[in-house]
């Protein structure tokens, strides 16, 4: 049942990593979602706090490059519509 729990957190916290439109909000959703899903997961090691600190972390490091990700993305999309590209 705890494999179950720790597999349905990584999966909700993967899902609201893209959520937001500002490098902030970017962030914070992956580091609140990585805190969730590493609590679960130390739960099965009983370290939960531990792996709340480490998931959060990773969280906050994942939104970040999915932000830098996003915003490479726009500034490409807008220098080839400059140009009259499609």
């Amino acid at each position: 049942m705890k494999t179950i729990l720790v597999l349905i957190a990584i999966g909700v916290s993967l899902g609201l990593t893209g959520c937001g439109t500002t490098t902030a909000s970017r962030t914070t959703t992956g580091a609140l979602g990585g805190a969730a899903a590493g609590a679960a997961i130390g739960s099965l090691s009983g370290d939960a706090g531990k792996g709340a600190l480490i998931g959060g972390a990773v969280g906050a490091v994942g939104g970040a490059a999915y932000d830098a990700n996003q915003k490479d993305q726009e500034r490409r999309y807008r220098r080839s519509d400059d140009r009259g590209y499609y």
